[in-house]
C-alpha cells in the first residue's frame, strides 16, 4: 500500500470463497480485515491505487469489476461500486494517476484486456464545479527517480519527489521541429472559434453515473456507439454514421431493459423445493396456465401451481404428484396444457393429466406409464408440430421417439458414444440434434433411420451443454465449455456439421452450463445457469457478426431456474418482447423483456414479428 506498514492480499479461504485481507507487517498473526466475496475458480487481482485508496479487484474471465476503499486505520474495506463490463477480462492494470482527467474529477482508470480490444474504464466523483480539487487528487510520484543503483545497494532510502496534479501548476515544455518552419500568426476575426472534440476523447463522465455511490464507473467505450442515437443530437450526422461503422453493427433489440414484474403477479412461500435437479434439466417447466416444480420430498413429488393464482401459499402441504422415483426431468405437452410427461431415476416417464380448474388433491396414478429404457432419463423434448410424438435421452446412450397414443417407442436413435447432454427438435420437426459427452454434436432424421445424418465437433469440456435451433432451422446454437471452463457459445450452419463452428463466443468462468431460451419471432436467445445472478441477451444472425449483444439483465440474488412463456403471454401494449419466470429460494416471478418508447401505438412498431396463434 502506500505506507509501509500495511499489506493487501487475494485468495481463497478453506470454502474455495475468494477473500481479500488487509495486514499489518509488524503483527502477521491474524488480518485487520477482511473480506468474503463469492465462489470462483479464478483469483482476483489487485490493483491498488496508493494516493487515493481505491482498490480495484478484477477476476480472469469474467464480466466485472469490484472497486474498494482501503481504509489502514480504522480498519476497513469499504465498498464503492461494482462495474459491468461488456466483454470477458483477460488482463488489466492502472493508468499512472498523472493521465487522469481531474477536470473532469476522474480518481482512477483501469484498462481492460479484452480479446479483441484494450477498453479503459474510468471512475469519477461528481462534483458541480469544472476545476481542480485538491481533496480527491493529492501529490503524487512523480518520473524522476531519486537514487541510483550504487545509491540503493549503500542503504540509500530517498523518497521519489512528489508532483501536483493540477493542471495549472504543472510545467509546459515547448518543442519546436527544426523541420516546420515558424507559423505565421493568424489574423484576430470577429467570429468566435470553435472547437472540434473528437468523440473518443469526450469526457466520459457524462451520463455514466450511479446514483447509489458517490464514486462512479462508467460504461465501457463499446457501448458508447448505440447510445448516442438515442441520447445525443447528432444522430444524423455523418460523423457518427462513420462511428456507428468502425464500431460495428449493432442490435435493434441492444436497449431492451428485464423488469421484475409487480409483487401481486409473484407466488410465494414456495418450500421444499428439489433445487439439485441434474444438470440436463431446466429445474421446473411452465406453460401459460401453470408451472411444475420438482420438491424434495421422497417418492418424486412435483407440485403443479397455477398462474392465474398468485400470492402467497399456504403454509400447509401442497397437493402434488406422486411419481415413486426421483425426477430427473419434466415438460408440458404443448398441444395440451393439462397433460404433463415427468421422466425419472426409474428409467420411466409417466404421463400426468392435471385437472382444468388445478390440482387439489395428491394424485398416485399417472395416466400413462412408457417404459423401455434400461438407464435414468436425461431429459424429455415434446414434438413441436405432431401431438403425441415424444422424444427422451437416457444414461443407456439412446434416444428414443415415443407413440404417446400407443403407449410405446417406434424408434431408437443410436450412435452415441457417452452421457447425452441435450436434445432438440428442429422447427420443422423433421430433425433431432443431439449433443454429447463425446465432444460431438449430431443431427438425425428420425423418419429415415436410427443412424445419424451427420456430425461434427461440440464443446472441448465435458461439464454439461445445451443445443438448440436457432435462425429459422439454419443455425444451430450450443452452449458448454471449453478446455479452461470457460462458458462459450458455439454457432453450426445445421446442414454443415463436419466443418466445425461458423463462430465462438467466450463469456465467463462459471461452474453452471448456460441454458438457452430462443425466441424465434425475434432471433433473440436469453442464457443463463442455474444459481447465477445475469441474464445474459443476445440477437443471433446467420451470418457475420452472428452475435449481437444486447442488455443483460441482473438480479442481486441468484436464481434457481429460467423458462420462457408463450409469446402470446407477452404485453404488446409496453413492447414487450419476451416474458420469463424466474424461480427463487423460495419464489417465483415473472421478468419482461421490454423495448424502452417515448410514445407506444399498438400496430405501429417493428419489434414483434408475425406469430401463430396459440404459440
Amino acid at each position: 500500500m502506500g505506507t509501509w506498514e500495511h499489506l493487501v492480499s487475494t485468495g481463497f479461504n478453506q470454502m474455495r470463497e475468494r477473500e481479500v485481507k488487509l495486514w499489518d507487517t509488524r503483527f502477521f498473526s491474524s488480518a485487520l480485515a477482511s473480506l468474503t466475496l463469492d465462489t470462483s475458480l479464478g483469483c482476483l487481482v489487485p490493483l491498488l491505487d496508493p494516493d487515493s485508496g481505491l482498490l480495484v479487484l478484477a477476476g480472469k474471465g469474467e464480466r466485472q469489476l469490484y472497486c474498494y476503499e482501503v481504509v489502514p486505520q480504522q480498519p476497513a474495506l469499504s465498498p464503492v461500486t461494482q462495474c459491468v463490463l461488456e466483454s470477458v477480462l483477460r488482463g488489466a492494470a492502472l493508468v499512472p494517476r498523472q493521465a487522469l482527467a481531474v477536470m473532469s474529477c476522474e480518481v482512477l482508470r483501469v484498462l481492460q484486456l479484452s480479446d479483441t480490444a484494450i477498453v479503459p474504464i474510468g471512475y469519477h466523483v461528481p462534483r458541480k464545479a469544472v476545476e481542480f480539487h485538491e481533496d480527491l487528487f493529492p501529490d503524487t510520484a512523480g518520473c524522476v527517480p531519486a537514487t541510483d543503483p550504487h545509491s540503493w545497494w549503500a542503504g540509500d532510502n530517498q523518497q521519489v519527489q512528489k508532483v501536483s496534479l493540477n493542471p495549472a501548476c504543472r510545467p509546459h515544455p515547448s518543442f519546436t521541429s527544426c523541420l516546420v518552419p515558424p507559423a505565421e500568426p493568424l489574423p484576430d476575426t470577429a467570429q468566435p472559434a470553435v472547437m472540434e472534440t473528437p468523440v473518443g476523447d469526450a469526457d466520459a463522465s457524462e451520463g455514466f453515473s450511479s446514483p447509489p455511490s458517490s464514486l462512479t464507473s462508467p460504461s465501457t467505450p463499446s457501448s458508447l456507439g448505440p447510445s448516442l442515437s438515442s441520447t445525443s443530437g447528432i444522430g444524423t450526422s455523418p460523423s457518427l454514421r462513420s462511428l456507428q461503422s468502425l464500431l460495428g453493427p449493432s442490435s435493434k433489440f441492444r436497449h431492451a431493459q428485464g423488469t421484475v414484474l409487480h409483487r401481486d403477479s409473484h407466488i410465494t412461500n414456495l418450500k421444499g423445493l428439489n433445487l439439485t435437479t441434474p444438470g440436463e434439466s431446466d429445474g421446473f417447466c411452465a406453460n401459460k396456465l401453470r408451472v411444475a416444480v420438482p420438491l424434495l420430498s421422497s417418492g418424486g413429488q412435483v407440485a403443479v401451481l397455477e398462474l392465474r393464482k398468485p400470492g402467497r401459499l399456504p403454509d400447509t402441504a401442497l397437493p402434488t404428484l406422486q411419481n415413486g422415483a426421483a425426477v430427473t426431468d419434466l415438460a408440458w405437452d404443448p398441444f395440451d396444457p393439462h397433460r404433463l410427461a415427468v421422466a425419472g431415476e426409474d428409467a420411466r416417464i409417466r404421463l400426468w393429466r392435471v385437472p382444468a380448474e388445478g390440482l387439489e388433491e395428491v394424485l398416485t396414478t399417472p395416466e400413462t406409464v412408457l417404459t423401455g429404457h434400461t438407464e435414468k432419463i436425461c431429459s424429455l423434448r415434446f414434438h413441436p408440430l405432431a401431438a403425441n410424438v415424444l422424444a427422451s435421452s437416457s444414461y443407456d446412450l439412446t434416444v428414443r421417439i415415443w407413440d404417446l397414443q400407443a403407449g410405446a417407442d417406434r424408434l431408437k436413435l443410436q450412435g452415441h458414444q457417452d452421457q447425452i447432454f441435450s436434445l432438440a427438435w428442429s422447427p420443422d420437426g423433421q430433425q433431432l440434434a443431439t449433443v454429447c459427452k463425446d465432444g460431438r454434436v449430431r443431427v438425425y432424421r428420425p423418419r429415415s433411420g436410427p443412424e445419424p445424418l451427420q456430425e461434427g465437433p461440440g464443446p472441448k469440456g465435458g461439464r454439461g451443454a445445451r443445443i438448440v435451433w436457432v435462425c429459422d432451422g439454419r443455425c444451430l446454437l450450443v452452449s458448454g465449455f471449453d478446455s479452461q471452463s470457460e462458458r462459450q457459445l458455439l454457432l453450426y450452419e445445421a446442414e454443415a456439421l463436419a466443418g466445425g463452428p461458423l463462430a465462438v463466443l467466450g463469456l465467463d468462468v462459471a461452474p453452471s452450463t448456460l441454458l438457452p431460451s430462443y425466441d424465434p419471432d425475434t432471433g433473440l436467445v436469453l442464457l443463463t445457469g442455474k444459481g447465477d445472478t445475469r441474464v445474459f441477451l443476445y440477437e443471433l444472425l446467420p451470418e457475420s457478426p452472428f452475435f449481437l449483444e444486447c442488455n443483460s439483465f441482473t438480479s442481486p440474488d441468484p436464481h434457481k431456474g429460467l423458462v420462457l412463456l408463450p409469446k402470446t403471454e407477452c404485453d404488446v401494449r409496453e413492447v414487450e418482447l419476451m416474458r420469463c419466470l424466474r424461480l427463487r429460494q423460495s419464489s417465483l416471478e415473472p421478468v419482461a423483456f421490454r423495448l424502452p418508447r417515448v410514445r407506444v401505438r399498438v400496430g405501429t412498431w417493428d419489434s414483434h414479428a408475425h406469430r401463430l396463434l396459440g404459440a
